[in-house]
């Protein structure tokens, strides 16, 4: 068990990124539907669980150390160059999202012009990839369990203190702009997108674990518990929609509005899982297309950097509410093909007893 849960504990720090964490995400896709983004979530929470199994077990089944041979290994030829070209344009378009969510915490926390903190952020991630400074990343991706305990903590605040009742916020939550029109498809679509950005990890994870059923177990663990997470934020935002809908960051919001001390400490956690995923997205773009340590990768970064800084100025929300639903919707590819691998896998073994 103890096994399982490192890999599900795991799971959750690959899908709980900076777009999680700032609330932005939550609202439009749950929260925007008011009531009916509970079951949103409750849906979310299995498609997560079931999704996170899938993908632990098929990293173990396979010993991979790299997503390029499973998706190939199951999509075949056409399929696995269809789904290599989801992940890949999945980890450079959260890249530019997380550039421009710095921006967003400059602006909505300091008062700061956004394109100072596009731009440092911008800096800083070129610098890292390019130096390779992987004790920084790993000291960083330390903050994911206090994000964890601050979603917590904040939901739990936010529902002892709420001022109106669901009844009175509920017109209130759906006058909020929404990814999606459909309360449905947009848990659907965020679970596939989520994938998209983390089926490359969660497939390498599974690998290093020989046991199936403990990577399996590790993988359901972890969408579990990342559906719970999903359920608090909702139920957080949705009791405080009234002062947060229309913040950039709604969870920045709330910390503010309990503290500007917790406001600050808050954002400097956002801020670092902001470039931790930056820097993990756009290593990861690079890497695909050239060699670590070479001349080629030094100039691929100042490129793949350079068009992402660029990009990130259509702003943080706009971003979230305009690219997310498309790599949801390509995403929907490599979700059913994970499925219909699994119930193959599953029938084969039943075939051969």
């Amino acid at each position: 068990m103890k096994k399982s849960l490192k890999i599900g504990s795991a799971f959750i720090g690959i899908i709980v990124g900076a777009g999680f964490a700032s609330g932005q995400e939550i609202l439009q896709y749950f929260t925007s539907f008011g009531y009916l983004g509970i079951l949103a979530a409750i849906l979310a929470t299995a498609l997560f669980a079931y999704m996170g199994m899938s993908l632990t077990r098929l990293g173990s089944r396979m010993q991979t150390s790299s997503h390029k041979e499973v998706v190939y290994g199951i999509g075949g030829k056409i399929g696995g160059f269809i789904m290599d070209a989801i992940i890949i344009l999945t980890l450079f378009g959260v890249g530019v999202v997380m550039i421009a969510g710095a921006g967003s915490i400059f602006s909505q926390q300091f008062g700061l012009p956004a394109i100072l903190g596009n731009t440092v952020m911008a800096l800083i991630v070129m610098a890292t990839i390019m130096l390779n400074v992987q004790k920084i990343i790993t000291i960083i991706g330390s903050v994911t369990p206090f994000l964890i305990l601050m979603v917590i903590g904040l939901a739990v605040y936010s529902l002892l203190t709420m001022d109106a009742s669901f009844a009175e916020l509920n017109p209130i939550a759906k006058e909020q702009d929404s990814a999606l029109s459909n309360w449905f498809y947009s848990a659907i679509n965020y679970v596939s997108f989520n994938i998209a950005v983390g089926a490359s990890m969660a497939i390498v994870m599974g690998g290093i674990e020989k046991d199936e059923k403990i990577a399996a177990r590790g993988g359901l663990l972890g969408g579990l518990g990342l559906g719970v997470l999903i359920i608090l934020s909702h139920l957080a935002i949705f009791s405080a929609v009234d002062r947060v809908g229309n913040s950039d960051m709604p969870i920045l919001q709330m910390a503010n509005d309990i503290s500007p001390f917790l406001g600050f400490f808050i954002s400097l956690i956002l801020f670092a899982m902001i470039y931790n995923t930056a820097v993990s997205m756009l290593f990861s773009f690079t890497a695909r297309f050239a060699e670590q340590n070479t001349v080629r990768f030094k100039i691929t970064v100042v490129i793949a950097v350079t068009v992402a800084y660029l990009l990130s100025f259509r702003g943080f929300t706009e971003l979230v509410g305009q690219f997310y639903p498309v790599i949801g919707l390509l995403g929907l590819f490599l979700v059913v093909t994970l499925v219909v691998t699994n119930i193959r896998y599953s029938l084969n073994k039943k075939a051969a007893v």
